[in-house]
C-alpha cells in the first residue's frame, strides 16, 4: 500500500483515502518537502458539551488561520477559533473543501472539525480534507458519544462490537457484523437518521434471532443539558421501527443505541433516566 500523499484526482472511496496508511512520523515528515509547511489538523471537538473537547483539539482550533467543517459542527466551537470560518452543508462541501485547501496552499493554518472522534465515524469526511489538500492531514483525536455511552451503559469497550451505521453507502457488512455478535457481546451503535434507527435496528436483530429480553439503551443528546437514557427490552424497542423521517422515531437523531449481552435489566423501568 502506498504512502504517498492523497491528491485530488484520487477515485477510491473518502474513507479509503483516509485509512490508506499510517500517519507519518515525525522524522519522516522532516525529510519530505512539506517539513516546512505548517500541518493541517483534523480535530474531533468530543460530543458537542464544552466541557468534553481536550485542551489539543482546542489549540488547534484556535491557532488555525482556517478552520473548515460543517455548519453545524463549527458552531459548537465557533467562540475557539480566531481564524477565518469556513462552515458547509452537505450540498456546498466541495467547494468549501476547495477554498480551505487554497488557503492551505496559500500556506494558511487549517484545521478541520468534526464531531466527536474523527477515528469513530468521520474517516469519509476526513478523507474528502485529505484529497482536496493533497497531503496527509494529522488526526487529533476527541472524545466520543460512543465512548460515554459504554460508560452510561457500562459496557466495556474491550467487551464490545462497534458498528456505525451514520454513513452513506451501503451497510451491509455493518449490519451483519450487529446480527452475528448480538447476545455474545454488548453492541454500541450509532444509529443512520432516519432510515435506521434505534427501533429498525432492533427489528434486524430480532430477526437474527436475538433474545427480545437483551437490554437496550438509547443514550440521546449524551453530555447535553437535555441528555437521555430510555432502557427497555430490545423487543419492545423495535416497535418503533419503520419509517424514514423524524415524525417516524421517538428518539433523536443524536443517539447512540447499546445493546447489552447479558440478559433483562432487573432496574428496567422503560422510561428516561
Amino acid at each position: 500500500m502506498s504512502d504517498d500523499p492523497p491528491n485530488q484526482t484520487d477515485d477510491r472511496p473518502p474513507g479509503a483515502v483516509a485509512a490508506a496508511a499510517p500517519e507519518r512520523s515525525v522524522a519522516d515528515a522532516e525529510r519530505t518537502d512539506t517539513a516546512d509547511t505548517d500541518p493541517v489538523y483534523a480535530v474531533g471537538i468530543g460530543p458537542g458539551n464544552p466541557e468534553y473537547l481536550t485542551p489539543r483539539a482546542e489549540r488547534a482550533i484556535r491557532e488555525a488561520d482556517a478552520v473548515l467543517g460543517f455548519e453545524t459542527v463549527v458552531d459548537y466551537v465557533r467562540d475557539r477559533i480566531d481564524g477565518e470560518v469556513l462552515a458547509c452543508g452537505y450540498d456546498d462541501q466541495g467547494e468549501t473543501l476547495a477554498a480551505f485547501a487554497d488557503r492551505v496552499a496559500d500556506g494558511a493554518a487549517g484545521t478541520a472539525v468534526l464531531m466527536g472522534d474523527p477515528n469513530v465515524s468521520g474517516y469519509q469526511f476526513l478523507g474528502r480534507v485529505e484529497r482536496a489538500v493533497g497531503r496527509p492531514v494529522e488526526v487529533v483525536p476527541g472524545i466520543s458519544a460512543i465512548q460515554v455511552a459504554a460508560s452510561r451503559a457500562r459496557t466495556p469497550m474491550e467487551d464490545a462490537t462497534f458498528v456505525t451505521l451514520h454513513r452513506r453507502g451501503d451497510l451491509t457488512a455493518g449490519r451483519e457484523r450487529l446480527r452475528a455478535a448480538v447476545g455474545d457481546r454488548h453492541l454500541l451503535v450509532l444509529p443512520r437518521p432516519y432510515d435506521l434507527m434505534p427501533g429498525d435496528i432492533a427489528a434486524d436483530l430480532l430477526d437474527a434471532g436475538a433474545d427480545p429480553e437483551l437490554t437496550a439503551l438509547v443514550c440521546e443528546r449524551l453530555t447535553h443539558d437535555d441528555e437521555a437514557v430510555t432502557r427497555t427490552a430490545l423487543g419492545e424497542l423495535a416497535a418503533h421501527a419503520g419509517g424514514d423521517g423524524p415524525d417516524d422515531t421517538p428518539f433523536s437523531d443524536l443517539s447512540v443505541l447499546v445493546v447489552r449481552a447479558d440478559g433483562p435489566d432487573p432496574e428496567r423501568v422503560g422510561g428516561e433516566e
